[in-house]
């Protein structure tokens, strides 16, 4: 083929290309009301138009609304605009049903992701405990699982923080994948116990307690017409009054023997977070003239002493049973559980007594709990002062009830196998300042005076006490 013919080719090859780009280009033109006159390009614009609003129409009308709640949502495949369709947002558009609809598939597909979100991380409720609220009651309210409590409880057996909860503690719940994985009991700003899952075993528990800072405050005042109103009137809270006056008793009686006039002197220890209470305190020492006799108390190694270094407190016995029962379980805060592996510290001593042993108290005090608990069985608490707890698990029968002050060697109860148990034993805990320790081996007032060897170190606290009545003075 010549050169002129293959150019004449090329020419004509090229007058086709453009001509069907420019007509490609005038059938991708929006349609407007200014149509050409031509009959054939208005019929061809009209029959497009009705096409997409017909298709659209047909669409839209199997989306759910709120007229017609049962209507089944189409497949997204099937309802997939074509590619290259533009959206719109004006009213008066044959696209705006489908954009409509486009959005209201796009608003549930995120929704639907949201909560698939939510369930694979943690959630955390903090519950604010008020007056008349049970453990159970909450975790029926937070429909929270019954098979979690009885695990929890379980674990709790070796504490109890749970069985005594009271208004205005918050326990915090973390849930993950609709399972309860922490529980957290916020005691004070210092104190906390955290029961953590472990497997399917069940829980493990750990008790926090931030030492913060003690700071010290004195108060100065005169008895006007009763003590704990002056005391009140003074700076002092109504439990340290009622503390002062339980902790004296045997030396002075506050309503009989007081007379206005007579002049106070306290020393208290409060804990501090940063700048926060906790609401933990201890009175360090208290001093009253009365009728030109003073009548003091001082807080020296655990346990509280006269200016003479004699015991204001009744000493302690170690074991709440006869001797002659042995101990079948020792204290022991690192106890495995043999099966599960999980931490089951034991916070007491047990003694091997069968049903029916008799069971005194190991210290003066006053009665706080007579309980019966699922895994705890019948147990008497008993508030020994302000530093000194104790507590007789597994009874058969309480013999002293609530609020009843009770001797050192006086009989509290029958032992026995209730709650939890393998066989019959008595259960024995003593705390020191809200803590668990060994009460065959703890620092606890046996003694009825100051040890020689301890003089000058008990002398040496007493003159730091009265420096500070000094310095509160000016």
């Amino acid at each position: 083929m010549s050169s002129i013919k293959k150019n004449k080719l090329q020419l004509v090859l090229t007058w086709v290309l453009l001509t069907s780009v420019l007509l490609f280009i005038v059938a991708l033109l929006p349609v407007t009301d200014k149509v050409d006159d031509s009959n054939d390009i208005s019929v061809s614009a009209n029959s497009v138009t009705a096409e997409i609003t017909d298709v659209s129409k047909d669409k839209i009308a199997t989306l759910p609304s709120e007229s017609s709640p049962q209507a089944v949502l189409p497949d997204p495949a099937a309802t997939a605009m074509p590619a290259g369709t533009l959206l719109t947002d004006d009213p008066r558009s044959p696209l705006y049903e489908a954009s409509a609809a486009n959005a209201t598939i796009t608003e549930l597909a995120v929704a639907e992701i949201a909560e698939d979100l939510a369930k694979s991380y943690p959630k955390t409720i903090n519950y604010v405990i008020k007056k008349g609220d049970t453990l159970g009651a909450i975790f029926e309210q937070l429909d929270l699982s019954q098979t979690s409590l009885y695990q929890i409880l379980e674990v709790d057996l070796n504490v109890l923080a749970l069985d005594s909860i009271k208004p205005g503690q918050t326990l915090v719940f973390t849930e993950f994948e609709g399972e309860l994985t922490r529980l957290e009991l916020q005691v004070s700003l210092g104190h906390q116990v955290v029961y953590k899952r472990l497997g399917e075993s069940g829980f493990e528990f750990e008790e926090i307690n931030v030492e913060g800072e003690w700071r010290d405050h004195s108060y100065i005042g005169t008895v006007e017409n009763s003590f704990s109103g002056s005391a009140k009137q003074a700076g002092l809270s109504l439990f340290e009054a009622q503390f002062i006056a339980t902790l004296l008793k045997d030396k002075i009686n506050f309503s009989r023997d007081l007379r206005s006039g007579d002049t106070f002197k306290v020393l208290v220890s409060r804990q501090y977070i940063g700048d926060k209470l906790t609401g933990e305190n201890r009175i360090d020492a208290v001093s009253i003239n009365n009728r030109n006799r003073d009548i003091s108390a001082y807080l020296y190694e655990g346990s509280y002493y006269d200016e003479a270094g004699l015991s204001i407190e009744r000493a302690f016995v170690r074991r709440p049973v006869s001797s002659k029962y042995r101990i079948s379980s020792s204290f022991n805060p690192r106890r495995v559980h043999p099966v599960t592996g999980l931490l089951r510290p034991h916070n007491g001593t047990d003694f091997a007594t069968p049903i029916g042993t008799p069971v005194y108290a190991t210290g003066d005090g006053i009665v706080s709990r007579v309980v019966n608990h699922k895994y705890a069985g019948l147990y008497i608490e008993i508030s020994n002062g302000q530093t000194f707890r104790t507590r007789f698990l597994h009874l058969s029968k309480a013999l002293v009830r609530k609020g009843q002050r009770i001797k050192r060697g006086q009989k509290i109860a029958l032992s026995g196998n209730s709650g939890r148990v393998t066989g019959p034993h008595l259960h024995y805990e003593l705390h020191i300042r809200g803590r668990a320790v060994n009460a065959m081996t703890a620092d606890i007032p046996i003694a009825s005076a100051i040890d020689k060897r301890q003089q000058a170190a008990f002398k040496l606290a007493l003159n730091g006490y009265h420096a500070a009545w000094e310095q509160a003075k000016s």
